[in-house]
C-alpha cells in the first residue's frame, strides 16, 4: 500500500483533519516552490536575456556559437547568421538560437 492510497483510506474515513493534511502536503509545496524560485525563474531570466542579445546581433559583431566557432557576423536573415571566420574569411551560416555569446563591447 503506498502513501497516496493510505491518505485517500484517512481522508475517506475522516480520520484526517484540515491541518493533518496540511503537514502531510507542506514538504511537496516546500520542495516545488524550491524549484520554481532556485531553478525554474532563473532558467526564464536567461532565456529571455539569450534572446534579447540574439535579436539585439548587428553586421560586425564579433560572437562565439555553441559549437565553438568564432566569428565576425557578415549578414544577418530571419533565424539565420552569416559569419565570417578565420584568416581565409570563410563565411558559416549559423541559426540564431547556436549564437551562444556576443564579444563585441558597445558604449551605450
Amino acid at each position: 500500500m503506498n502513501i497516496f492510497s493510505t491518505i485517500a483510506i484517512m481522508v475517506n474515513n475522516n480520520q484526517m483533519s484540515g491541518a493533518d493534511m496540511l503537514l502531510t502536503f507542506l514538504p511537496l509545496i516546500i520542495v516545488v516552490i524550491f524549484f520554481y524560485f532556485f531553478i525554474i525563474r532563473p532558467q526564464k531570466k536567461q532565456e529571455k536575456k539569450d534572446a534579447q542579445m540574439r535579436e539585439n546581433l548587428e553586421i560586425g559583431d564579433e560572437v562565439i556559437t555553441n559549437g565553438g566557432i568564432v566569428g565576425i557576423v557578415f549578414s544577418i536573415k530571419d533565424d539565420t547568421v552569416v559569419i565570417e571566420t578565420g584568416g581565409d574569411r570563410s563565411k558559416i551560416r549559423v541559426k540564431k538560437w547556436a549564437i551562444a555569446k556576443v564579444e563585441t563591447i558597445k558604449d551605450e
